[in-house]
């Protein structure tokens, strides 16, 4: 059995590639010029480029949002290119091509300790990341990370690192779990082959249940491995000299996640016929895929201090997370949160959408 739509190597990705990083030294991204939100026009910020971490799926549906529902014009861009991937982004920043990257905390914070390329997270809109252990229930029914003591898992070369330091967040010797490669196509756990398969919850999760197989999940997030996901990231130059670029960009980004979050059923309508259009995406897997994403935006976090917004802890647990993968940072090396500050200050009635 071959499940297609499977996930892919991206977070981990950046374990792999940080040589493209060392271009970002002497990079410098595009956009408006700096001045207040009253002296810019609207037009003035013009075009910008934005690289999507993955496919034109549903999990950019508050990006599609956005420009679909006029909130990137409003706020004073001529075009948003949105950019498809699969890319951790750090090579588009690096070559000038692209002005924001949308990615993870993994591939950023591997760039920034690696090879010291300036780069900041402005924001994140998944609060919790979808990696996972998929298991059948009645197969190997892992829910907990004991369960993962002499079960057989497949685990992608790519993501072997991150696997790694779950084990070693979870106390866990790499001895007591065999561990086999397998690429990113769930089936090995489908059939049977594994007891285990490091899977997203947005993607192969749902892949597996609509066999019709009754799943269990561990996920990262709440057993150790906390760190943000599909982050806004961009180059320091950028950060210093087109901040009321990026605010604008940021009002119309939440806005946009405002609609997907309050309307999935658009959402997945507008990735299937309009951006995706050309994908030939699952219907039910895309409205399941929407669903799921929206449970991982949402938080405590969010709902008191707005979308997008990191709190301090879950900055400092980022990092702790990224550590155990081996790669060393501190908050500030990576995080800097004063645009959503100014931006939640200067339009208090965002937190409402």
């Amino acid at each position: 059995m071959t499940i297609p739509g499977s996930a892919r190597p991206r977070a981990a990705a950046a374990l792999s590639a940080l040589a493209l990083s060392s271009l970002l030294l002497t990079a410098c991204a595009g956009g408006g010029d700096t001045g207040s939100a009253e002296e810019a026009a609207p037009e003035s910020f013009g075009d910008i480029t934005v690289q999507l971490s993955w496919i034109k799926n549903e999990e950019f549906a508050g990006e599609y949002f956005a420009d679909a529902n006029g909130y990137y014009a409003e706020a004073g861009f001529d075009s948003v290119n949105l950019v498809p991937g699969p890319s951790t982004g750090v090579a588009e920043l690096a070559g000038g091509t692209a002005d924001i990257a949308i990615n993870d905390s993994v591939s950023t914070g591997a760039a920034v300790a690696n090879e010291g390329a300036p780069l900041k997270i402005i924001g994140t809109t998944l609060q919790k990341n979808p990696f996972t252990i998929l298991s059948l229930a009645d197969g190997g029914n892992i829910l907990t990370p004991a369960d993962l003591v002499g079960k057989t898992i497949g685990v992608q070369d790519s993501n072997r690192s991150l696997f790694d330091a779950f084990l070693v967040a979870n106390g866990i010797d790499a001895s007591d779990v065999e561990i086999v490669p397998v690429q990113y196509d769930p089936s090995p756990v489908a059939n049977g082959e594994v007891d285990g398969f490091m899977a997203y919850l947005t993607n192969e999760a749902i892949s597996v249940e609509m066999l019709g197989l009754a799943t269990s999940n561990l996920p990262f997030a709440d057993n150790g491995m906390p760190f943000v996901a599909e982050t806004f990231t961009v180059t320091d130059e950028t950060l210093q000299s087109d901040r009321e670029m990026l605010k604008a960009f940021l009002v119309a980004e939440i806005r946009g996640w405002g609609d997907a979050l309050a309307d999935p059923d658009e959402g997945a309508r507008l990735a299937l016929e309009e951006y995706g259009a050309d994908l030939d995406l699952d219907p039910e897997k895309t409205l399941a895929g929407m669903l799921a994403t929206n449970e991982l935006v949402v938080t405590e976090e969010t709902e008191a201090n707005g979308l997008f917004t990191i709190s301090e802890e879950l900055q400092a647990e980022t990092v702790e997370s990224l550590a155990r993968a081996g790669i060393e940072l501190e908050v500030s090396d990576l995080f800097d949160l004063s645009l959503l500050e100014e931006v939640y200050a200067e339009n208090p009635d965002l937190r409402e959408e």
